[in-house]
């Protein structure tokens, strides 16, 4: 049995770092394996694998630096310094997490969870095309609203473009209530949700009223170009070629686009080739246009969504 003896010289901290009555502690007990005993201020580690006492003895000092720094560490931090860890030892998460923030408005500051969101917000400002391909709660929509309200917010564009595709799974557009506004409105929540997430439900009324910014499905962006603009193509797996094509040639001076979808998730007939599939294919050569690809160790919501999306995938190659 392999064993770390840790010693924190500051309580009040250490507190913070133990979590809610040891929830952090019972986190990287679970993930890692490690046992971890209690004696104040002293933490002993100990594990069969001399591999995973180093992580949860990386995490826990990186943690505590962060702390030390005024950062807030919540349940679900613990889980992504383990997740980023795991795949570099090495890494300093105090520049890690400061490196790449967004403030989207007085309150709300948004940083990156994973290695790959970090590359992602990089990207996003490096290209003016970028694509983020992969599974449902890996931040590829949220990010990309963040990263969009802080371009606006910092003056380099004047307007935010968010559009999806409205394809029927299921029901069909025409037995829905209401007029063509009111039909394809359920599509476009998911991007309403995530304006009202990082900015006040009136300040995003007042955005879209003055047109700064617009929520459309993706069939009103035809005829048009889009100058001074940042342009987000939601759930992009269900475009048709011709739409994505269409999407792509919108964009004009000083304007950014990002495009998101899971190509797993694809609702198009089965004789309609995806946009996103196909996009991959003509445009992964381009040295201006950057793919994102994330993975289920991505997935920051609940830790069953990670467990479910793994568990559909393996079904997926068992079955096919």
């Amino acid at each position: 049995m392999e064993e770390i003896t840790l010693e924190f010289k500051n309580s009040k901290v250490l507190v913070d770092l133990f979590g809610p009555l040891g929830k952090h502690l019972d986190i990287i007990h679970k993930i890692t394996g490690v046992q971890i005993e209690n004696r104040g201020e002293v933490l002993i580690l100990r594990s069969e694998s001399k591999k995973d006492l180093l992580w949860a003895d990386k995490c826990l000092r990186e943690l505590y630096k962060l702390l030390k720094k005024g950062y807030k560490i919540y349940p679900e931090d613990v889980e992504d310094a383990l997740k980023i860890l795991a795949r570099d030892k090495n890494i300093d998460l105090t520049r890690f997490f400061k490196e790449e923030i967004l403030v989207v408005s007085g309150k709300k500051v948004i940083s990156p969870r994973t290695l790959t969101q970090k590359k992602y917000l990089v990207q996003m400002r490096q290209k003016d095309l970028v694509f983020a391909i992969g599974p449902a709660g890996t931040g590829k929509t949220y990010l990309a609203v963040a990263m969009a309200i802080s371009y606006f917010l910092e003056h380099k564009v004047k307007r935010i473009l968010l559009t999806r595709p409205a394809v029927e799974a299921g029901e069909k557009l025409g037995f829905l209530p209401g007029d063509m506004v009111e039909k394809v409105n359920p599509y476009l929540r998911p991007l309403y949700d995530a304006l009202n997430d990082m900015l006040d439900f009136k300040k995003v009324q007042e955005m879209l009223d003055s047109g700064q910014i617009e929520v459309a499905p993706l069939a009103f962006m035809r005829g048009r170009t889009l100058n001074d603009a940042f342009i987000i193509l939601d759930e992009a797996q269900n475009t048709t070629s011709e739409q994505m094509k269409m999407f792509l040639t919108r964009m004009g001076f000083n304007s950014k686009m990002v495009v998101t979808g899971d190509i797993t998730q694809i609702d198009l007939p089965e004789k309609k080739r995806s946009g996103l599939v196909e996009a991959k294919l003509v445009l992964s050569n381009l040295k201006d246009v950057s793919f994102i690809y994330f993975s289920q160790k991505d997935v920051i919501r609940h830790n069953l969504v990670a467990q479910i999306v793994q568990a559909y995938e393996k079904f997926s190659k068992q079955n096919n």
